[in-house]
């Protein structure tokens, strides 16, 4: 669960599109060791609020904060990296010269990409060109590079995109051994999967936060005694 004082805080986060407004005057918290899951119908604005916060996509924002610091959307990369989702880095080279070259980049240990290639089951396509690979293989792979970032904060788009329920459960796991320390920030549709691993949710709905908080802070804002986060989910959107 997380632990008290904020490591990051953003506060009127806005993003417009023509005169469409895709995010309007977005705010939250991310506390150290948690997971917080952003969820949300399709075209709520989740993946634009990633690519705002990441400097990835031009917006209005009243503030960003690290520790209490304020920063800058151009400065983001100190604090925040951001793994989008249906990327695929390098395809025409091998899956371990990729590897290395963001270990490298990140200046990351042997020890730490070994345990990841092994954690993720990397080993069997190690030789294989980027572009052979299979969506679950291609996932696993971007896993790894996230992983192997040392921004303080890690930014996943559809983390599981690709896994059957075992191999979701597995990551899950792996996530959170390898977050103890760091929190994560998870976009994510699959509302089942969010319940299993966040410790909270910011919902956003038409770009803007209709509720944040525990899975219970979202039943009583939903009026509600009881319900998964899916029931929670239909009650408040």
């Amino acid at each position: 669960m997380p632990e008290t004082g904020e490591l990051f805080s953003c506060q009127g986060v806005s993003r417009q599109f023509g005169s469409a407004r895709v995010l309007s005057d977005v705010g939250f918290s991310v506390f150290p060791g948690e997971i917080l899951g952003v969820i949300g119908p399709n075209g709520a604005g989740k993946t634009t609020l990633m690519e705002c916060l990441t400097g990835l996509a031009p917006c209005e924002v009243h503030s960003l904060c690290w520790q209490g610091r304020r920063f800058s959307p151009q400065e983001a990369s100190r604090y925040l990296y951001y793994l989008p989702d249906g990327i695929l880095p390098y395809p025409d080279h091998l899956v371990i010269v990729v590897l290395r070259f963001f270990r490298q980049l990140y200046g990351a240990s042997m020890e730490r990409q070994g345990y990841l290639i092994r954690r993720l089951g990397l080993e069997a396509v190690l030789d294989k060109r980027v572009r052979a690979l299979s969506k679950g293989y291609r996932r696993r792979l971007l896993l790894a590079i996230g992983l192997l970032s040392s921004q303080p904060l890690l930014l996943l788009d559809e983390p599981f995109d690709g896994f059957d329920l075992r191999q979701t459960l597995d990551i899950m796991s792996l996530l959170r051994e390898m977050l103890t320390h760091r929190p994560l920030l998870l976009c994510i549709h699959q509302l089942s999967e969010a319940q299993k691993i966040c410790d909270r949710f910011l919902l956003l709905n038409e770009g803007r936060v209709v509720a944040l908080g525990s899975l219970d802070e979202l039943r009583a804002q939903a009026g509600l005694h009881e319900g998964g986060l899916e029931e929670v989910f239909l009650a408040l959107v």
